[in-house]
């Protein structure tokens, strides 16, 4: 046990270890800022589900049929989210970890060193999904009024829950290793994910869920609504913590505390098996891990002509980022998933019952145009923050190859802004158009929407590449350590302030436009000149957007290697 304890200190180190008073003072401030918008989505989700049950609470007939059905859909979800995040989590702290060389060259058995790293996977896996479905938990005691025993019951099936779950998926991946690396694994369990992700999302989108609060078809929601009382599988754990949870908001502690004994006996069972079968195969699917290729599909090189216009070194750097995109299948696999996003989004103004609005038709359409836009950017800002905002951490210890090149700095960030602000540029104007099309908006809301987008495009796109360099990540192991970071929370939460000032500052004139149209009158000289400059200084925003932060990231960038 000693020795698993001193395995795990480096875990502890960062954390405990003192630091000069000036960057502990940056440490301070960017933990009281990350821990200020975490509290803040936590108290959202707690909101909005005393909210949901509220409202379940006073439908007498079914009321606790649907608060009892949404409890069990969200422990299958939790389950489904624990098991995944655990299969990558033990891929990468059992097999892919840069520091495992070290670890195993070290007078320890194997069997040690892996129940060590299982512990850092269980913690890495597991603390994120309970505590964002604690809120939740914690809205049903409020509202069933439930006591202290609720809680602590709570807590121990869901720490049950997070082990057992983490449990079956490194029986999973050690299986898995002896047949396929290690290193292509990773590439096949996050590619399958996704499609999985993908297929799941757009069955139940196109089931078309809505129309079960729409009058016309109630009695088919009758159907359901009785189809809700359908039980789950006995041998599921989810299905154990649901019992538990469910006994302790009935007030039935003998039966509550049965059910977590019945959680945690299955995982300590489950967790005795994993240990005694890593001592006979872990460290086998960890030596055939080492010789094995990295790339799951082999990518051809050549058909970079077209780019012949380009300067030599710009060129290079160009056909390098292609490169790099394409030979990491964690990349571009997740073009499926935007795909997916987009055929959702478009599909979803598909299906909107504006006919059945008290407000005039074209009146909505237009004012869902206008607020689509925000929606439109804020997808853009996710997708930047996944694809843009990690371009330059993703040099890695190599970035002084790029130092060394003949060009500067600055040159080598727009390169970047460029090679991401057109296919970026190119998929927000088509949500937009094809969106703007469904609804049937008029020509002026079509300009208006597109017009704004195409401006607004160039500094998203410039903030992550700015606020990328500014705050890079050079030891990241994946793009996602990167977007977490204090950087990336910085670029979502400026993008947002950002997007949010373009929308209010659009908004009045539009309005006002609007209102004069209804009222068949024309605009008045002093309108012209409020709309002339609120579009001005939407312009000239943008435009700051754009040279501020490339400045901002390019000196910050130059700094950290002076």
């Amino acid at each position: 046990m000693n020795a698993v304890i001193t395995l795990l200190k480096p875990r502890l180190g960062p954390y405990v270890k003192r630091r000069t008073a000036r960057r502990g003072r940056d440490r301070t401030a960017k933990l009281v800022l990350l821990a200020t918008v975490g509290l803040l989505f936590w108290a959202a989700i707690l909101a909005a589900s005393l909210r949901v049950l509220h409202y379940f609470k006073g439908i007498e007939p079914i009321g606790d049929i649907l608060g009892y059905k949404l409890l069990s859909m969200i422990m299958i979800l939790a389950l489904a989210l624990l098991i995944f995040s655990g299969i990558l989590a033990a891929l990468s702290k059992l097999y892919l970890s840069r520091d495992l060389f070290l670890v195993h060259a070290m007078p320890i058995s194997s069997c040690k060193i892996f129940v060590a790293r299982w512990i850092d996977s269980v913690i890495d896996s597991s603390w994120m999904v309970i505590v964002y479905t604690l809120p939740i938990f914690i809205s049903y005691g409020i509202i069933y009024q439930t006591g202290a025993f609720y809680y602590a019951n709570m807590l121990m099936a869901l720490s049950a829950l997070a082990l057992a779950a983490s449990a079956i998926s490194t029986l999973l991946v050690m299986g898995a290793v002896l047949v396929i690396p290690a290193s292509r694994l990773r590439s096949v369990f996050i590619f399958l994910g996704i499609l999985f992700f993908v297929v799941l999302y757009l069955a139940i989108r196109f089931l078309r869920p809505e129309l079960l609060v729409d009058p016309e078809v109630f009695d088919t929601a009758i159907v359901y609504i009785t189809s809700l009382q359908t039980p789950s599988s006995p041998f599921w754990p989810s299905t154990w913590v649901y019992d538990s949870i469910q006994a302790a908001l009935g007030g039935s502690v003998r039966t509550s505390l049965f059910h977590t004994a019945l959680c945690w006996s299955f995982a300590g069972t489950i967790v005795s098996a994993m240990v005694i079968i890593a001592d006979a195969i872990y460290f086998k699917g960890f030596s055939k891990t080492q010789t094995a290729p990295a790339r799951l599909f082999k990518t051809r090189s050549g058909g970079y002509r077209l780019l012949n216009f380009l300067p030599g070194p710009v060129k290079a750097v160009v056909v390098k980022e292609i490169k790099t995109f394409w030979r990491d299948q964690t990349q571009w696999s997740q073009l499926f998933l935007i795909a997916a996003i987009v055929v959702i989004y478009i599909y979803n103004f598909k299906v909107l019952p504006l006919d059945k609005y008290p407000i005039k038709t074209m009146d909505l359409q237009n004012l869902f145009s206008f607020l689509n836009m925000g929606l439109a950017l804020f997808v853009l800002t996710a997708v930047a923050a996944r694809f843009a905002y990690p371009a330059v951490s993703l040099e890695g210890e190599a970035f002084w190859i790029v130092q060394s090149s003949p060009l500067s700095l600055p040159t080598l960030l727009w390169i970047k802004f460029f090679i991401y602000y057109l296919p970026l540029l190119a998929l927000t104007e088509i949500l937009i158009i094809a969106t703007n099309i469904l609804l049937q908006v008029t020509p002026f809301m079509m300009i208006l929407s597109t017009a704004t987008v195409f401006s607004l495009v160039p500094g998203i796109v410039a903030l992550s590449i700015g606020l990328g360099a500014a705050y890079p990540d050079f030891q990241a192991e994946n793009p996602t350590q990167t977007v977490t970071s204090f950087g990336g929370l910085i670029f979502m939460i400026i993008c947002a302030a950002y997007i949010s000032l373009i929308i209010l500052i659009e908004a009045g004139p539009v309005y006002r436009l609007f209102m004069t149209g209804l009222q068949g009158r024309t605009l008045a000289a002093g309108a012209w000149a409020w709309m002339i400059g609120s579009f001005t200084l939407t312009v000239l925003l943008s435009g700051l957007a754009v040279v501020l932060p490339m400045r901002f990231g390019a000196a910050g960038l130059a700094k950290r290697f002076t």
